[in-house]
């Protein structure tokens, strides 16, 4: 699994600075986005597709990459799903890198596109904190609408001061093992709860 990882302090402060400058900023290779809430000036990621470990993504069998252009105009890569058994994706941020004393939403932001199927088992999604201390959830995504964006919500968690070690994600569907189709990924969001 790949970490979003900033490495030593002096470029944390850059970024940080060049997001307050431009409104949000792109790190590692366009993998994530780092920005300040509006609202409540707390810090907010995105991970997008390129920073999550997503099973068999590297085969065209199975996955497609394209570019996908932001509301900023900026332009990502998304990942759609062409037709797996075993469905597997997860994500992981360092926890310092959220403000301390923020309730935050960590949710899945995905689209069903048409003509997208095998979505009648429901899919599990999970956030796992550096104690091993899990937040479950499941989503049934059949009856969801298709061909528009949707957040699928992993979990909820407060930050406290001091606060570090990995916070892990996931989006899996591999027990019952039925094929599926049609679901693109723009990323993971650790965003305030509203």
């Amino acid at each position: 699994m790949k970490s979003l990882r900033m490495g030593p302090q002096p470029l944390q402060m850059n970024w940080r600075i060049r997001c307050t400058a431009r409104g949000s900023t792109l790190l590692g290779k366009q993998r994530w986005k780092y920005w300040i809430d509006e609202k409540t000036r707390c810090n907010c990621f995105m991970l997008f597709p390129r920073a999550l470990s997503i099973t068999h993504s590297e085969s065209k069998q199975y996955w497609r990459w394209h570019p996908l252009e932001e509301t900023s105009g900026t332009e990502v890569e998304v990942a759609t799903l062409l037709d797996v058994c075993w469905l597997e994706i997860h994500g992981r941020l360092e926890l310092s890198h959220l403000t301390p004393g923020v309730d935050y939403n960590v949710v899945f932001e995905v689209m069903l596109t048409e003509p997208a199927w095998g979505w009648y088992t429901p899919m599990n999604l999970w956030i796992k904190f550096p104690d091993g201390t899990v937040q479950q959830r499941v989503e049934k995504l059949q009856e969801k609408p298709k061909d528009q964006w949707m957040e699928l919500k992993a979990g909820q968690l407060k930050t406290h001061v001091g606060q570090n070690g990995e916070l892990d994600m996931a989006l899996f569907e591999y027990h019952v093992g039925n094929w599926k189709s049609g679901l693109t990924i723009k990323g993971v969001k650790i965003v305030p709860t509203e």
